[in-house]
């Protein structure tokens, strides 16, 4: 694996993705799994596959490399969310423990296929410690913020910080709300995605005071979501690129204050594959590789 640099918007050169046609596989399969994952109802297949087919090409739209993980066993319908089950760090990849306990598996299947590809794994999160990717933002390659919540515990944070002990300069612990409980999908992406050096979408009335200001002082401008776009994912968005991002349809007010600030916005149908399921397009990746090309 090459050096990458560590920020959520340089150029994405390579990502891991699960196709929406293998991780939902059949009706049967989604028929067994929608109501115990706590989706809003259960996705289409068909219309699932299609819809990830226009999103993959999206974000390999800028010359990413798609790895993409094979079926496997003991994993379910949320295995479509990447993201989750590891993180990138400079000593290669952390596999996570996650908070949701239908997604134990996932972490191992994607330690198969990180060393089927040659990517290095540098270490795991072991119980009772839990950490899951989307809880987790690079400001820089220094600097990195993991959001304490109901996915992510103290035990898997100070972990974490084991395996990255002289990696970096600082880990930003920041509390997340309560929102609505344990059983939500709420992580820090879900309200904060930076697409620039100096530019992130944000949905202030959720975010920690500390860590507003901090994204402040740092000289970013804050694209705000407006309440009625919440919910529709407006703040989970990916940068391909700097100021180049994707972002699932229906969030026409967020789209138009990123363009405003000089973002390209590339716009996917997420009805099956993020709002039934929670996950929007950071969701849905895991970066492996990012570069300043």
């Amino acid at each position: 694996m090459t050096d990458p640099t560590f920020t959520e918007y340089a150029r994405l050169a390579r990502v891991v993705v699960k196709h929406a046609r293998v991780a939902f596989d059949s009706q049967a399969r989604i028929d067994a799994q929608w109501r115990d994952l706590h989706y809003t109802s259960a996705p289409d297949p068909g219309r699932a596959a299609a819809d990830y087919d226009a999103f993959l090409a999206l974000v390999t739209s800028r010359g990413a490399e798609a790895l993409a993980l094979p079926p496997g066993d003991g994993v379910g319908l949320d295995s479509i969310y990447v993201r989750d089950a590891s993180i990138v760090t400079p000593r290669g990849m952390v596999l996570c423990g996650m908070g949701k306990r239908q997604r134990a598996g996932e972490p191992g299947a994607q330690r198969g296929a990180f060393e089927a590809w040659g990517v290095p794994v540098a270490g795991a999160i072991e119980p009772p410690g839990r950490l899951e990717g989307g809880d987790l933002v690079w400001l820089d390659r220094r600097t990195v913020v993991v959001g304490r919540g109901y996915r992510t515990n103290d035990a898997g944070i100070a972990q974490f910080g084991t395996l990255l002990a002289g990696a970096v300069d600082e880990i930003v612990v920041v509390p997340l709300p309560h929102w609505r409980g344990p059983g939500d999908v709420f992580h820090l992406m879900s309200i904060l995605s930076p697409v620039d050096a100096d530019l992130a979408v944000v949905y202030s009335p959720l975010m920690p005071v500390p860590l507003r200001e901090r994204l402040l002082d740092r000289g970013m401008t804050l694209v705000e979501v407006p309440d009625d776009e919440f919910d529709l994912m407006g703040a989970n968005v990916l940068a391909i690129a700097p100021r180049t991002c994707v972002m699932a349809a229906g969030a026409p007010e967020t789209r138009r204050r990123l363009e405003a600030a000089g973002a390209e916005v590339l716009v996917y149908d997420g009805a099956e594959i993020s709002l039934k399921g929670g996950g929007g397009p950071t969701c849905l990746t895991r970066p492996v590789v990012r570069d300043d090309a």
